[in-house]
């Protein structure tokens, strides 16, 4: 287990450091280029309440209803000794009736501690794959992944095990499949949270001497089938999110690369330490002095998006147009030198030449746009 860096103590300051869970862990996907939001993360600092601190409150996250809804399904789904969750799993999995056993690891005796749990879990699913135990369905086993020296327990809905196969992580989600077919966003977000599970769960095993392949990289999304309540299964292939995950624990493992860069004394504390709250201003430049790399989809996924976007803004930066344009427009960083680039008051560079034509071309053709009439103006 590698020791915490104590410099990311003194970023956080006098708050209380934030566990990691699988969301929060799945949102390091996302946008692996941002040195803001990969210090905040090590550091465990509250991005929510330093971004509101800050005047760029967001309101990211699920809503009350979207729990609730999901917590509902998924209670419907096993209700009854799971009855439907084990007809979706045999039709996903091809599993027998007679390979069929549940093992119920929310809580131990009574103790739902999440160390008791992860070590329970641990002795079960070991035991399952050494084939000296019996079990097919792992109902919210306990998991745990150490990130940047700290524990983190991940609780997935479910782990399957298919008696002639491997280990599926299961994921419940109440959003619908329709046609076989369900929202891209949804299924990317519930399939990057699987992720950490499955690196959990690998890692877990691996403890024990047992190899990767022993976890399927393939997801079993359970949801509600078209536009009904009744569940229906799809397996969804996890391996691009194991990857950049994977990378991405790994950069955090080395965070003391990136600490090193920092100003010294840079902290993100709340608190001046005297009269009390931190001023606005002082906290907005200490964020500002760690690089950001904003798109618009951290608005998606980010408490720190509005202040990323607002610095983008302010600055010019072809990031708030979007990663195909920033990738189309590659060597030029700004809008003012994309602007001064098309208008030919810049001299373009050998590597801008080809972008500065077309920018050029492109504002002749808005030029021309411009200038004739509108059908039925005359």
């Amino acid at each position: 287990m590698t020791a915490p860096d104590t410099r990311l103590d003194a970023l956080r300051g006098s708050t209380a450091r934030l566990p990691y869970n699988a969301r929060s862990l799945a949102a390091l996907e996302n946008n692996p280029r941002c040195s803001l939001r990969a210090v905040l993360d090590a550091s465990g600092s509250d991005k929510q309440a330093i971004a509101k601190a800050a005047g760029y409150e967001t309101h990211y996250g699920q809503s009350v209803f979207a729990i609730t809804r999901g917590n509902s399904f998924e209670a419907m789904v096993k209700e009854n000794g799971g009855t439907e969750l084990l007809r979706v799993l045999r039709e996903t999995l091809k599993l027998d009736p007679s390979e069929v056993a549940h093992a119920d690891l929310n809580e131990v005796s009574g103790d739902p501690t999440p160390s008791v749990r992860y070590t329970r879990t641990c002795h079960r699913l070991v035991a399952v794959a050494r084939g000296e135990e019996q079990g097919t369905l792992f109902d919210h086993p306990m998991l745990m992944l150490t990130v940047g020296g700290h524990r983190a327990f991940l609780e997935p809905d479910l782990v399957a095990f298919r008696v002639r196969g491997k280990f599926h992580v299961v994921e419940i989600k109440s959003f619908p499949i329709i046609d076989r077919q369900a929202n891209p966003d949804l299924v990317r977000a519930a399939t990057t949270q699987a992720a950490a599970y499955i690196i959990a769960l690998r890692a877990m095993l691996a403890e024990h001497g047992i190899g990767p392949t022993a976890v399927s990289d393939e997801v079993v999304l359970v949801a509600p089938k078209n536009f009904s309540n009744r569940p229906t299964g799809e397996k969804i292939d996890a391996r691009k999110q194991v990857r950049n995950l994977t990378r991405q624990l790994q950069r955090l493992e080395k965070i003391s690369d990136l600490v090193d860069k920092l100003p010294a004394g840079l902290t993100f504390d709340l608190s001046d330490g005297a009269s009390g709250e931190r001023a606005k201003e002082d906290l907005q430049k200490a964020l500002s002095s760690v690089e950001s790399d904003y798109r618009p989809s951290c608005l998606n996924h980010c408490e720190m998006a509005f202040f990323c976007r607002s610095k983008a803004r302010a600055c010019g930066s072809v990031d708030v147009l979007g990663p195909a344009v920033r990738e189309q427009l590659g060597g030029i960083d700004t809008l003012t030198m994309a602007l001064g680039l098309a208008r030919g008051e810049l001299t373009p560079t050998a590597d801008q030449a080809e972008m500065a034509a077309a920018l050029r071309h492109a504002a002749r053709l808005r030029a021309e746009l411009a200038e004739t009439p509108a059908a039925g103006a005359r």
